[in-house]
């Protein structure tokens, strides 16, 4: 029977690794492990952003670190940032994590893509990419947005339906304070909207989805991890930004 400190050590330890499990924090006290604490646990990306950039200097789960900082950063606002970031990194990570480096930068470009046709008014080309890109990987942004793209198309209750999985916490971040208030104000537009809109499918006419699929891939397959390199419209929306600002 144990007893004394050898029975608070054993009660210590069961109680952290269920913690680790419940949180899906890995164990340990590096700077990898920090950053997922105050992703995961501390619901602070800012700080988590902060601890992965040290875990990638330090060597710590380098192409982890850098995965989860560019989804943290997308969540921000930041894809440009996270894209530079792999740019500039991805020659510290082993051959085996290339691929789901180059996962994680179509997504991003995607992101991107998706937002420069949002600003331009082109509503129906911004949700062919963003539901190309909640295929690759779904989270509560990318929906909010397609929402907001099919509310634009008077498609109403496909609207309802993408909402739906965000206000039922379904989504990666559905539980971010920003996202969960963004969906409230979509939810507050719907209810002024007519709820019998037909349901429509997607524009099985245009090709661009399969389109900007190729040209991601052109990208990717071009890529030298030492460069950067941005695609057209990333420029030309740029240009726009400048305009706006002004």
């Amino acid at each position: 029977m144990e007893s004394g400190p050898k029975k608070n050590y054993s009660r210590e330890k069961k109680e952290k690794d269920l913690f680790h499990v419940i949180h899906k924090v890995p164990s340990g006290d590096g700077p990898y492990v920090r950053a997922k604490h105050a992703q995961l646990v501390e619901k602070d990306p800012e700080a988590a952003i902060i601890w992965f950039w040290k875990a990638i200097n330090a060597g710590d789960r380098v192409d982890s670190a850098l995965k989860d900082m560019a989804v943290v950063m997308k969540q921000l606002d930041r894809s440009e940032e996270a894209i530079e970031a792999i740019n500039s990194f991805r020659g510290l990570c082993p051959r085996n994590a290339q691929e789901s480096l180059d996962n994680v930068l179509i997504d991003l470009y995607k992101g991107n893509l998706a937002w420069a046709y949002m600003q331009k008014s082109n509503f129906a080309a911004a949700e062919a990419v963003y539901s190309k890109a909640q295929m690759i990987d779904p989270d509560a942004n990318k929906a909010l947005n397609l929402c907001h793209c099919l509310i634009k198309q008077a498609r109403y209750n496909d609207a309802r339906l993408v909402l739906q999985d965000v206000l039922r916490y379904e989504l990666p971040g559905s539980d971010d304070l920003k996202s969960r208030n963004r969906a409230e104000e979509l939810w507050l537009e719907l209810d002024l909207q007519p709820s019998n809109s037909p349901l429509l499918s997607s524009f099985s006419g245009l090709s661009f989805e399969d389109d900007f699929v190729e040209a991601l891939e052109r990208v990717m397959n071009e890529w030298a991890p030492a460069r950067t390199r941005r695609l057209p419209i990333f420029e030309e929306i740029s240009q726009l930004r400048d305009q706006l600002a002004c």
